[in-house]
């Protein structure tokens, strides 16, 4: 299996209402958290990219529609509470 498509998998595995961080991807596709970051901003599928923040609990980038104001608010729809541009791991991070 490609190393795009085992992300867009694991993407899908993130539950409602958590967070993953970029490191956490790069560790179970065997790559650097920037080739990483990098997969993810190709990531054309219906898969959670959104989903995906950095190891510090700040938001990070985001491609998708809407930039990173569109990240926050699919983030906020997914009831993740964001303050001060980051967010809580201790109540939000899924590892896989």
């Amino acid at each position: 299996m490609d190393k795009m498509r085992k992300m867009q998998e694991l993407l899908r595995k993130i539950p409602k209402g958590k967070v993953t961080t970029y490191k956490i991807i790069a560790r179970k596709l065997g790559v650097h958290p920037r080739v990483a970051g990098m997969l993810l901003s190709r990531n054309d599928s219906d898969a959670p990219c959104y989903k995906v923040i950095s190891h510090s609990g700040k938001i990070g980038g985001y491609s998708g529609r809407g930039g990173i104001k569109g990240k926050i608010k699919l983030l906020r729809k997914d009831g993740i509470i964001i303050r001060g541009n980051k967010i809580d791991l201790k109540k939000f991070l899924f590892k896989f």
